[in-house]
C-alpha cells in the first residue's frame, strides 16, 4: 500500500480511541518500555523470600566478562573450575581459571581460519555471499561449546593468576577493530596471490608472516601466554599445596580431571526443516579444527530431562540462550510473564519459538551455567543460573550475588543448547551420534562465529 496522509490520519483516529495506550504513553515516555510494562510481583515470586532450589549443585562466586563477548568461554571455564574445586577440595569461590589465556589463542586461531578461508574462496567474486560474510567481521568474540572444548584440548588451561585480565581482554572492541583492519588488508593480499597463481608453499609462507603480526598484536594487548605455570593453593583443611613447572595441558589433565570429549551439545531448534533426533553441523564453523561443532537436536522435554539428570549427578550444565528476552538484569530474573508488552501497546505478540528462530527474532546470544533447578511433583518450575556479568550492573546489585533465576516457560522458549554428558543419553540418541550430520549453511542463525 501507499502511505498517504489520509492513511496516517486514519491511524491517528484509531489511536485516539485507544484509551489504554494513552495511559501507557505517559508511563513509557517517562520510564521506558521495560519499566512501564514490568510485573514486579513476578520477580518477587521467583526470587523471594528464599533463593532456594530442590537441586542446587553450584554456588561459586560469579565471574565477570565485562565488555567482551566471551560468555561461551567463561561458562565453560566456570564448568571446569567447578571440577577443579571439587578435585582439590578448594573453598568455593577462591579459584578461577584464566579467560585471557584462552582468549589469546582463540583470536590467533580465528585469524588463521580467516586467512585459510579467504584463500579457499579467492576464486569467487567479492560480492559472493560467503566472501562478503568472511570480510564482514574477520575478528569478533562469538563462540560455542565445541569451540572452547577444542581450545582447551589443544592449549590446556592455566590459573587466573598465571595470565590475568587486561584492559583489552575486558573490553575487546578496540583489539577486534585493529585485528579486523589488519586481516581485511591481509585478506586482499591472499586473494591477489591466489588469483595470480601463487603455489601453496608461497601462500603458506605469506600467511605465516601475517600470523606473526597477529601474534605480536595479541601479545601487546593481552600479554604473552605462559608456557609453564606454578600453582599454589590452600584447601578447606588449611593444608598448603604447591606444584611447579606444569604446562597448561598438564594442568588441565591433572586438575580439571574430566574429558570434554565426553560431552555433546544438545539443542532444541524446532521447525519443519529441523527434525528432532538428528545430528547437525554448520558449514564454515571449523574455527578450531581439532573439534567439530556438532549438535544433537531433541524436543524440549528430552533436553530438560537430560539437564535434570546431569544436575542430579552433582554436575552443573553449560547452556546457550537468548538472554535479554523478558529479562530484568538488576533483579536477576527471566520470565515470560515479567513484562506485558501486549497490553502496553495493544498488539498481539504471538510467534512461537520456531517462528522466532526462523525470523531471527530470537537466537542464541549468550552462554551461562545452569546451577540448579526446583522440582515440584517431579516437574521443574524455576532454574538457578550462574551468569558471568559480575555482581553489579550500573552500580546496583544483580540478582543473588550475580546468580539469576528463570521460569520454566522462559526456559522452554529461549534455551537453545546445553552441554550434556554422552553417557546420560538414551541408547537411541547415542546411536544418532554415529550418523552423518545434516549440514546447515554458514549463514544460519546457529553459526557460533556470530552467535553468543
Amino acid at each position: 500500500m501507499k502511505l498517504t496522509k489520509e492513511a496516517i490520519a486514519k491511524m491517528s483516529q484509531s489511536y485516539s480511541k485507544a484509551k489504554t495506550q494513552h495511559v501507557a504513553e505517559n508511563a513509557v515516555t517517562k520510564n521506558g518500555i521495560l519499566a512501564a510494562s514490568e510485573n514486579s510481583q513476578v520477580a518477587k515470586d521467583l526470587s523471594t523470600p528464599a533463593f532456594a532450589f530442590s537441586i542446587d549443585v553450584d554456588s561459586q562466586a560469579v565471574a565477570n566478562q565485562k565488555q567482551s563477548g566471551r560468555c561461551w568461554m567463561f561458562a565453560c571455564l566456570n564448568f571446569c573450575r567447578f571440577h577443579v574445586e571439587k578435585t582439590l577440595d578448594l573453598p568455593q569461590g577462591t579459584f578461577e581459571l584464566s579467560q585471557a589465556y584462552l582468549a589469546f589463542y582463540n583470536k590467533l586461531e580465528r585469524a588463521n581460519w580467516f586467512l585459510e578461508h579467504v584463500a579457499a574462496t579467492a576464486s569467487k567474486p567479492f560480492d559472493d555471499r560467503e566472501v562478503t560474510w568472511l570480510f564482514g567481521a574477520p575478528m569478533q568474540d562469538g563462540g560455542d561449546w565445541d569451540m572452547v572444548c577444542g581450545l582447551i584440548k589443544k592449549y590446556g588451561v592455566v590459573p587466573h593468576a598465571a595470565m590475568v585480565e587486561t584492559a583489552c581482554t575486558n573490553n575487546t572492541a578496540q583489539i577486534n577493530t585493529q585485528l579486523s583492519h589488519l586481516l581485511r588488508q591481509d585478506g586482499l593480499k591472499i586473494r591477489s596471490l591466489v588469483r595470480e597463481g601463487a603455489d601453496g608453499k608461497k601462500i603458506e609462507e605469506v600467511q605465516a608472516q601475517m600470523l606473526d603480526e597477529v601474534y605480536r598484536m595479541l601479545c601487546v594487548a593481552f600479554g604473552e601466554p605462559p608456557v609453564k605455570v606454578d600453582f599454589e593453593y590452600t584447601d578447606t583443611k588449611k593444608q598448603f599445596h604447591g606444584v611447579y613447572g606444569l604446562t597448561p595441558l598438564e594442568f588441565y589433565k591433572k586438575y580439571v580431571g574430566i574429558d570434554l570429549d565426553d560431552y555433546i551439545g544438545v539443542i532444541n531448534v524446532p521447525g519443519e526443516d529441523n527434525p528432532y533426533k538428528r545430528l547437525y553441523a554448520i558449514e564454515d564453523s571449523d574455527q578450531i579444527p581439532e573439534r567439530e561443532n556438532l549438535y544433537l537436536n531433541v524436543d524440549m522435554d528430552t533436553l530438560k530431562g537430560l539437564v535434570i539428570d546431569q544436575l542430579k549427578s552433582g554436575e552443573p550444565v553449560w547452556f546457550g540462550c537468548d538472554v535479554m528476552q523478558h529479562c530484568d538484569e538488576e533483579a536477576g530474573v527471566m520470565d515470560m510473564d515479567l513484562y506485558d508488552f501486549d497490553e502496553l501497546f495493544g498488539v498481539d505478540f504471538s510467534m512461537d519459538k520456531a517462528q522466532r528462530y526462523l525470523t531471527r527474532e530470537s537466537l542464541p546470544t549468550h552462554a551461562m551455567m545452569i546451577a540448579g533447578v526446583n522440582l515440584v511433583d517431579g516437574k521443574p518450575d524455576k532454574w538457578k543460573i550462574e551468569n558471568s556479568w559480575g555482581t553489579e550492573v550500573h552500580g546496583k546489585k544483580v540478582g543473588h550475588n550475580g546468580y539469576y533465576v528463570c521460569g520454566d516457560e522462559w526456559f522452554d522458549n529461549f534455551v537453545y543448547e546445553v552441554a550434556i554428558k554422552k553417557s546420560l543419553l538414551s541408547d537411541e540418541l547415542q546411536k544418532v551420534l554415529d550418523t552423518e550430520p545434516i549440514v546447515w549453511p554458514f549463514w544460519c542463525t546457529f553459526n557460533p562465529v556470530s552467535a553468543y
